[in-house]
């Protein structure tokens, strides 16, 4: 297996991993307990986790009234495309 596909394992599982944590963050919210910090779920989606943090907002709807997720989590998108591709262009 090469590193770049390696790679893409990873990014997947961690966009699993962020689409979770939107989808824990809505039901601890609807259950009324402590929260996940939405300065964390920002960090996520910029540290390759954006993709899984925008399908979470959607399936789940949850912070799709913040105007701070409505901007960031797109430009995180972007972001990450860039990066990915800046990535795999090294590693090929």
């Amino acid at each position: 297996m090469k590193i770049s596909e390696i790679i893409v394992i990873v990014l997947l599982i961690y966009n699993l991993i962020t689409f979770l944590l939107m989808g824990i963050d809505k039901f601890i919210a609807i259950k009324g307990k402590r929260r996940i910090s939405e300065a964390t779920l920002i960090v996520s989606a910029y540290t390759l986790g954006g993709i899984g943090v925008f399908l979470g907002m959607l399936v789940f709807r949850h912070k799709t009234k913040k105007a701070k997720f409505l901007i960031l989590v797109p430009i995180a998108v972007i972001v990450n495309a860039v990066a990915f591709v800046g990535i795999y262009a090294i590693l090929n």
